[in-house]
Protein backbone atom coordinates (compact mmCIF):
# COMPACT_ATOMS: atom_id res chain seq x y z
CA UNK A 1 0.00 0.00 0.00
CA UNK A 2 0.83 3.59 -1.26
CA UNK A 3 0.41 6.47 0.75
CA UNK A 4 1.67 10.12 0.42
CA UNK A 5 2.45 12.49 2.95
CA UNK A 6 -0.74 13.57 4.06
CA UNK A 7 -1.08 10.08 5.82
CA UNK A 8 1.87 9.62 7.62
CA UNK A 9 2.03 9.56 11.48
CA UNK A 10 3.81 6.86 13.67
CA UNK A 11 0.08 5.91 14.74
CA UNK A 12 -0.97 4.50 11.05
CA UNK A 13 2.71 3.42 10.43
CA UNK A 14 2.66 0.86 13.38
CA UNK A 15 -1.31 0.22 12.98
CA UNK A 16 -0.13 -0.93 9.06
CA UNK A 17 2.46 -2.90 10.68
CA UNK A 18 0.43 -4.59 12.96
CA UNK A 19 -2.21 -5.70 10.43
CA UNK A 20 0.65 -7.15 8.39
CA UNK A 21 0.32 -4.00 5.76
CA UNK A 22 3.81 -3.52 3.67
CA UNK A 23 2.93 -0.16 3.92
CA UNK A 24 4.91 2.45 1.67
CA UNK A 25 3.98 5.82 3.39
CA UNK A 26 5.52 9.09 2.28
CA UNK A 27 7.06 11.42 5.52
CA UNK A 28 7.65 14.46 4.42
CA UNK A 29 7.40 16.55 0.39
CA UNK A 30 9.82 16.82 -2.00
CA UNK A 31 10.17 19.83 -5.09
CA UNK A 32 8.44 18.19 -7.93
CA UNK A 33 10.43 16.34 -9.82
CA UNK A 34 13.48 16.05 -7.29
CA UNK A 35 13.92 12.59 -6.46
CA UNK A 36 15.07 11.91 -2.62
CA UNK A 37 18.45 11.64 -1.50
CA UNK A 38 20.00 8.61 -1.32
CA UNK A 39 20.67 6.84 2.34
CA UNK A 40 24.10 4.93 2.95
CA UNK A 41 25.37 3.30 5.39
CA UNK A 42 23.31 1.22 8.63
CA UNK A 43 20.33 2.20 10.35
CA UNK A 44 21.15 4.27 13.19
CA UNK A 45 19.48 1.96 16.65
CA UNK A 46 18.02 4.73 17.79
CA UNK A 47 15.80 5.40 14.49
CA UNK A 48 12.05 6.10 15.05
CA UNK A 49 9.27 5.12 12.69
CA UNK A 50 9.59 8.40 10.58
CA UNK A 51 13.43 7.50 9.79
CA UNK A 52 12.65 3.95 8.99
CA UNK A 53 9.91 4.64 6.74
CA UNK A 54 11.95 7.60 5.02
CA UNK A 55 14.92 5.01 4.64
CA UNK A 56 12.23 2.19 3.41
CA UNK A 57 11.39 4.62 0.53
CA UNK A 58 14.53 5.62 -0.29
CA UNK A 59 14.97 1.57 -0.82
CA UNK A 60 15.27 0.79 -4.76
CA UNK A 61 12.58 -1.80 -4.03
CA UNK A 62 11.16 1.10 -2.28
CA UNK A 63 11.13 3.77 -4.58
CA UNK A 64 9.94 1.69 -7.52
CA UNK A 65 7.11 0.44 -5.65
CA UNK A 66 6.27 3.91 -4.47
CA UNK A 67 6.60 5.07 -8.10
CA UNK A 68 3.39 2.56 -9.33
CA UNK A 69 1.39 5.15 -7.20
CA UNK A 70 1.71 7.77 -10.05
CA UNK A 71 0.44 5.52 -12.63
CA UNK A 72 -2.27 4.13 -10.60
CA UNK A 73 -4.43 6.27 -9.18
CA UNK A 74 -3.52 9.69 -8.92
CA UNK A 75 -3.48 10.85 -12.45
CA UNK A 76 -7.02 10.35 -12.10
CA UNK A 77 -7.81 11.88 -8.83
CA UNK A 78 -5.87 14.73 -10.49
CA UNK A 79 -7.88 15.24 -13.36
CA UNK A 80 -11.24 14.46 -11.39
CA UNK A 81 -10.10 17.13 -8.85
CA UNK A 82 -8.46 19.91 -11.38
CA UNK A 83 -9.83 19.50 -14.75
CA UNK A 84 -13.75 18.71 -13.48
CA UNK A 85 -13.60 20.94 -10.92
CA UNK A 86 -14.54 18.49 -7.62
CA UNK A 87 -13.29 19.65 -4.67
CA UNK A 88 -16.58 18.40 -2.21
CA UNK A 89 -19.55 16.31 -2.58
CA UNK A 90 -22.96 18.23 -3.48
CA UNK A 91 -24.92 15.55 -1.71
CA UNK A 92 -25.14 14.35 2.11
CA UNK A 93 -25.08 10.77 3.33
CA UNK A 94 -22.73 8.21 2.16
CA UNK A 95 -25.25 6.50 -0.31
CA UNK A 96 -25.83 10.10 -2.00
CA UNK A 97 -22.11 10.75 -2.55
CA UNK A 98 -21.59 7.38 -3.30
CA UNK A 99 -24.10 7.44 -6.31
CA UNK A 100 -22.74 11.28 -7.01
CA UNK A 101 -19.16 9.50 -6.89
CA UNK A 102 -20.26 6.77 -9.54
CA UNK A 103 -21.36 9.66 -11.98
CA UNK A 104 -18.47 11.51 -11.80
CA UNK A 105 -16.49 8.24 -12.46
CA UNK A 106 -18.89 7.40 -15.29
CA UNK A 107 -18.97 10.75 -17.04
CA UNK A 108 -14.79 11.24 -16.56
CA UNK A 109 -14.54 6.92 -18.39
CA UNK A 110 -16.84 8.41 -20.78
CA UNK A 111 -14.89 11.85 -22.01
CA UNK A 112 -12.16 9.71 -21.98
CA UNK A 113 -13.91 6.94 -24.48
CA UNK A 114 -14.81 9.64 -26.83
CA UNK A 115 -11.67 11.79 -26.89
CA UNK A 116 -9.78 8.36 -27.69
CA UNK A 117 -12.32 7.50 -30.68
CA UNK A 118 -11.95 11.40 -31.72
CA UNK A 119 -8.53 11.22 -32.00
CA UNK A 120 -8.57 7.95 -33.87
CA UNK A 121 -11.10 9.60 -36.34
CA UNK A 122 -8.93 11.85 -36.60
CA UNK A 123 -5.97 9.85 -37.86
CA UNK A 124 -8.14 7.76 -40.44
CA UNK A 125 -8.98 10.96 -41.94
CA UNK A 126 -5.85 12.25 -42.00
CA UNK A 127 -4.43 8.75 -43.33
CA UNK A 128 -6.97 8.81 -46.48
CA UNK A 129 -7.01 12.36 -47.37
Amino acid sequence: MTLDAGYWSEDNASRCENLGIDAYIATGRLPHGQPPPPQRGPLPRDADAKIRMARKLRSKKGSAIYAQRKAIVEPVNGQIKEGRGLRRFLLRGLEKVDGEWHLIAATHNLLKLFRHRRSQQQVLLAASG
